[in-house]
């Protein structure tokens, strides 16, 4: 691809989220939303993350894509320590203890 192309492919991302964005925020901004809607709304979050963070546990760049022991152990960590407290705080700071541990402990393949 030339430079040209790249830049238009830039560009038009940048309109078309601009778009999106601006049929929430600009159209309906000042009018009430739905019941419905907000209470899906407030599912974006939980439903995004998990899908950054999979590819993070499962193919990690670090070991060249295969799964390892310390960066599922902290995964399942953090999830356990979440469900069993309801504390992000707490939650990121057992995996990433787990993580940190785990990478220290258990040899590297």
């Amino acid at each position: 691809m030339s430079d040209a192309d790249i830049w238009l492919v830039i560009g038009l991302l940048a309109v078309g989220t601009y778009l999106i964005r601006f049929s929430f925020l600009g159209l309906i901004g000042s009018r009430p939303m739905p019941a419905a809607v907000l209470r899906l709304l407030r599912f974006t979050p939980v439903a995004v993350l998990p899908g950054m963070v999979a590819p993070l546990v499962l193919w990690p760049a670090a070991t060249g894509g295969h799964p390892d022991i310390a960066r599922l152990a902290a995964a399942a960590a953090t999830l356990a320590a979440g469900l069993w407290r309801r504390n992000t705080l707490l939650a990121i700071a057992a995996g990433a203890l787990t993580l940190y541990a785990g990478l220290w402990l258990l040899p590297t393949s």
